[in-house]
């Protein structure tokens, strides 16, 4: 596994040339090769192969976000539907919706593909996605450089914080989101982030983070829905891409038929049963999240 700050510019040509027009267990595994000697990575799921994001067709490819192995699985993925044809839309949490004017200025086609110029329009799309907070871009910006190199579409897929915080004091409606959430979506929400914010929220506060997190899935839904014509990959956390209460519930019932799920998840982790396909590796090293957690009295909505 090359160092963090070097993912941004992989060799792409490469990765797709690797993959060719065929995925085949064997070659998942080659991809796997940078991952040798990680305790806990399972081998690649049997499905692996079947997975595509064509016209009318949706791909949801989760992640643990600072997990790198997953980062360079997934590039891996995605040079591989580019390999096959797919041209789908890329729809990216990692970008705020107010930004998509400045995205699509910074990702126009300008038709020199050398490296150089390549190179130098990713770093455009970057500062085109201005300065959102938690985000370790050397992380996202091989996905941008695939999008350039094969014209895909750039998507924000996410709802901006202030906009998350009016939906947290004021309802789903207030910025026009439905508000009629089934109660074992919003129940399974606020558990969910009960757990993953160290158990510190009171009752009140999980219940309002859930409706930012339900707002954000509605909203990529949204985009799923409006993109799924020509073909979408939507890369954002395992929560969001959740078959049982993420994005899948807010798709139409004919788009979720053609949607499939891929949770990536490490080593220790459970819940596979709400993907329909687990890539599994190991934990990324990391400093305890709960360790001498206090939360405020007013929590911020974050990326989960």
């Amino acid at each position: 596994m090359p160092p963090a700050q070097t993912l941004h510019r992989p060799p792409t040509h490469r990765l797709a040339l690797r993959w060719g027009a065929a995925l085949t267990g064997r070659l998942v595994m080659a991809a796997l090769g940078l991952l040798a000697g990680c305790a806990g990575t399972a081998p690649p799921p049997a499905d692996l192969p079947a997975l595509r994001a064509g016209p009318g067709q949706a791909l949801l490819l989760g992640e643990v976000h600072d997990n790198a192995a997953q980062h360079a699985l997934r590039q891996e993925l995605l040079a591989a539907l580019m390999a096959r044809g797919d041209r789908p839309a890329l729809l990216m949490e990692q970008l705020d919706r107010e930004r998509q004017p400045a995205l699509d200025a910074a990702s126009r086609p300008g038709g020199d593909l050398s490296p150089a110029a390549l190179d130098a329009q990713v770093d455009a799309v970057v500062q085109a996605a201005g300065s959102a907070p938690g985000w370790h871009w050397p992380f996202y910006t091989p996905y941008i450089r695939l999008a350039l190199l094969h014209g895909l579409p750039i998507v924000a897929a996410n709802v901006p914080r202030a906009e998350a915080r009016t939906v947290m004091q004021q309802g789903l409606a207030a910025t026009g989101f439905d508000a009629a959430v089934p109660d074992d979506i919003a129940r399974a929400q606020a558990t969910a982030i009960e757990a993953s914010h160290c158990g510190q929220l009171t009752a009140a506060q999980a219940a309002r983070l859930a409706l930012a997190q339900v707002a954000r899935d509605q909203f990529m839904a949204r985009l799923v829905a409006r993109h799924a014509g020509r073909g979408v990959v939507l890369l954002a956390g395992n929560g969001h891409v959740r078959s049982d209460i993420g994005v899948p519930s807010w798709l139409p019932a004919d788009l979720r038929a053609r949607t499939r799920v891929v949770g990536a998840l490490e080593a220790d982790s459970t819940g596979p049963a709400a993907y329909d396909t687990v890539l599994r590796t190991a934990a990324q090293p990391r400093t305890d999240p709960c360790a001498g957690m206090r939360m405020p009295a007013t929590p911020t909505p974050a990326p989960r």
